[in-house]
């Protein structure tokens, strides 16, 4: 398989596809417990993008349209199973633009998850005058409270996650919407009731994204909620993988 994809459980016999964006900063393996809490019903290929992990001696992708390039290069033939796409913060948008170029192909997903994530049409917020220094990445990373206190207090640790967190920062702000014809396929925000960054109306402005049907889950917690709800989100990417959700209205 490429290297811009893993499959943590290969499962050519499941009855779907599950394509998962990290969040900037993020990685692969955080979605190694999806991948589990799904296995059976979709077979799990997560983004890797280069600059982490077993990818750290490759320099970071500098445009969003180039990882949605290199992801649709790498993406294997269906085989006539159905694609559920899904994506937090970062990964929302990338999920976004890769349904998006599905879909002006002729394949388009079955749905988009989204999750973390304002809708790609409204502004962004400007986080910093120029680009941000380590002091604002932490404290970006504290107000989000993605990762321990003690992580941040770790040279080391900092030392591996600060430089792919820039990168993917700059990758965001060099970022430009472009509006094109909305997808077809149903579309899910979900969002944390206690985000510092997300707020609900901000995800509930994803439904003008698409024709199909749309669906707003508000769950308990911060920015980085799914920990807690991977029940609930299992249950979401069955729902739609199958078919059932789209028929049902969720």
């Amino acid at each position: 398989m490429s290297n811009w994809l893993r499959c943590f459980r290969p499962d050519p016999d499941a009855g779907a596809r599950l394509l998962c964006f990290p969040h900037a900063g993020g990685s692969a393996s955080g979605y190694y417990p999806l991948s589990a809490e799904v296995a059976g019903t979709a077979e799990t290929l997560i983004v890797q993008y280069p600059g982490r992990q077993d990818r750290l001696a490759e320099p970071f992708a500098e445009r969003l349209g180039d990882v949605v390039d290199a992801v649709l290069a790498a993406l294997p033939a269906s085989g006539g199973r159905p694609l559920v796409i899904f994506g937090h913060s970062m990964g929302a948008l990338l999920a976004f633009e890769t349904a998006r170029r599905l879909t002006a192909e002729g394949r388009p997903p079955s749905a988009l998850l989204v999750s973390g994530c304002e809708a790609p049409s409204l502004p962004r917020p400007v986080r910093t005058a120029g680009p941000p220094d380590d002091e604002d990445l932490i404290r970006d990373m504290r107000m989000l409270s993605g990762t321990d206190e003690q992580l941040l207090a770790d040279p080391e640790i900092l030392r591996l996650a600060l430089p792919p967190l820039r990168a993917d920062y700059a990758m965001l702000a060099a970022r430009t919407h472009v509006p094109g014809p909305p997808l077809r396929c149903p579309v899910v925000a979900l969002s944390g009731d206690r985000d510092p960054r997300v707020s609900v109306e901000g995800a509930r402005a994803w439904e003008r994204e698409t024709v199909g049907a749309f669906e707003l889950r508000v769950l308990s917690g911060g920015h980085f909620f799914l920990g807690d709800h991977l029940d609930r989100v299992a249950e979401l990417v069955a729902g739609y993988a199958s078919g059932r959700a789209a028929r049902t209205g969720g």
